[in-house]
C-alpha cells in the first residue's frame, strides 16, 4: 500500500474514533439532563409516593433485601437535595455537550478540554469504585481512562509532527 493511502486510512481511523469518543460524551450528556430533568420533575410532588406507586406496578418486592436499600435512601431525599441533582446534573451535562460537539467538530481545544476535565474526574471514579465494585462503574472507569489515553496519545503525535 502507497505511504498516502496509509496515511489517509490511519487518518479515517482517527476520524472514527473521535466520532464515537463524542457520541458517547453526548450520550452520557443526555443521560444527565434526563435524571436533572427528572429531579426537578419530582421537586414539588409526593416522590415517596411516586417510587410505591413504581413498584406496585413493576410487582417489586419492597422488602427484597436490594431493593430496601434503594427504597430508604429515596425515601429520605429532600426537596433541597432534589435541587442540588438537578444543579450537578446540568452542570455536568453541559461540561459533557461542550467535549462532544468540540470532538464533532474536530477542534483541538476540544481535545485538550477532554483530556483535561475526563482525567481529573478519574481519581473520583476510582475512588468510588473502590468504595463499592460494580460492573458499570468499572466499564465507565476503563473507557474514561481509555478516552484520556487515547487524546493524550493523538496530541503528543500531532505535536510531534510539526
Amino acid at each position: 500500500m502507497p505511504r498516502t493511502a496509509v496515511k489517509k486510512s490511519r487518518k479515517q481511523e482517527s476520524a472514527a474514533v473521535l466520532v464515537l469518543i463524542a457520541l458517547f460524551k453526548l450520550l452520557k450528556a443526555l443521560a444527565l439532563i434526563a435524571v436533572g430533568i427528572g429531579a426537578l420533575k419530582y421537586l414539588h410532588k409526593d416522590l415517596a409516593a411516586s417510587v410505591l406507586h413504581w413498584v406496585n406496578v413493576l410487582r417489586v418486592d419492597p422488602d427484597n433485601r436490594f431493593i430496601q436499600p434503594i427504597l430508604a435512601k429515596v425515601f429520605s431525599v429532600t426537596p433541597r437535595q432534589l435541587r442540588e441533582l438537578s444543579a450537578g446534573t446540568f452542570f455536568y451535562a453541559a461540561l459533557l455537550l461542550i467535549e462532544g460537539v468540540g470532538l464533532l467538530l474536530r477542534k483541538h481545544w476540544a481535545e485538550y478540554f477532554t483530556i483535561i476535565t475526563t482525567g481529573a474526574l478519574l481519581p473520583l471514579e476510582i475512588y468510588e469504585l473502590a468504595k463499592h465494585v460494580t460492573m458499570v462503574k468499572t466499564i465507565v472507569l476503563v473507557i474514561n481512562a481509555a478516552i484520556v489515553w487515547y487524546l493524550v496519545v493523538r496530541v503528543r503525535s500531532r505535536r510531534r509532527s510539526r
